[in-house]
């Protein structure tokens, strides 16, 4: 009988990734922002606004994050140029022989954006079909609730500030350490170490 090798699976990498948009879906609203961070300490990061592609914007999106569609047509990136950016700054950080894996906070919400941006003006995305919902990892890892995995109960234990502030990049760094604590968890590290990887005093 022949013994059939497959290849080695690839190396995960890990991307926390956060976006502010003008409304729920990206077929009637635009992407607005995009952040983005590794999980090591120093994280690499990424970020950047889009020219918006569409003309809508709901009172709620508004609301969180005081973005204007005016503004972001002056000062933000067309957004094939913006995600090219993404792109390339995802291959300079991926190590050779890894391959990117898209992390988020409700990452539906983020994928949605992401992925149909790609496509839509790259033809193509790095993260192929690779997303981690951080809500659903912790809601496995503790048998919790979907309602206890909101940030509101889930920043206090693990960030200074307590909450997300929904500027993209910030929220990406906050995000990524959610995840890492997580992971540290997961995988049996000390609660001390775990609750203070890099060592320093500070730092859902």
């Amino acid at each position: 009988m022949t013994e059939h090798h497959h290849p080695p699976e690839p190396a995960e990498f890990y991307i926390s990734v956060d976006v502010e948009t003008a409304g729920p879906a990206p077929s009637r609203y635009a992407l607005l922002s995009i952040g983005a961070c590794t999980l090591e300490e120093p994280p690499r990061t990424f970020s950047v606004e889009l020219q918006p592609d569409q003309t809508g914007m709901t009172q709620a999106a508004f609301s969180t994050h005081g973005l204007t569609l005016e503004e972001l047509q002056q000062r933000g990136q067309p957004p094939e140029q913006a995600l090219q950016a993404f792109e390339t700054w995802l291959r300079l950080v991926t190590p050779p022989g890894s391959m990117p894996v898209f992390v988020g906070f409700n990452a539906p919400f983020d994928w949605m954006f992401v992925a149909d941006y790609f496509e839509r003006y790259l033809g193509r995305n790095p993260f192929g079909h690779a997303a981690i919902d951080i809500k659903a990892f912790y809601m496995g890892m503790n048998g919790s609730t979907w309602a206890d995995t909101s940030m509101r109960n889930l920043g206090p234990r693990f960030l200074p500030t307590g909450s997300l502030i929904h500027n993209a990049l910030s929220d990406a760094l906050d995000q990524g350490r959610i995840f890492r604590l997580l992971l540290d968890q997961a995988r049996g590290k000390p609660a001390s170490e775990a609750n203070n990887p890099t060592g320093d005093a500070s730092h859902d």
